[in-house]
């Protein structure tokens, strides 16, 4: 899962970058902390699907969400 939250980190801030927007302007859109922003970039916050969305939607990015069922054996 760690993993997984740094590959989504860089993601979004390749596509700010892109976009040419700065943390403190994707703050100010999203409603989201510019110190949030930065953790959430270098792969070490775990946000909640709300940030995550309020982050990713002024980015033009859409969120897939997958769920792993798990066994439970006794």
């Amino acid at each position: 899962m760690r993993n997984q939250i740094k590959e989504m980190g860089e993601l979004i801030l390749k596509r700010r970058e892109i976009l040419g927007l700065l943390q403190p302007q994707l703050s100010a859109i999203s409603g989201i902390s510019r110190r949030t922003i930065q953790l959430v970039e270098l792969g070490k916050a775990n946000p909640s699907i709300d940030t995550i969305i309020k982050i990713a939607n002024p980015l033009g990015l859409t969120i897939k969400l997958t769920l792993k069922q798990t066994e439970i054996s006794k």
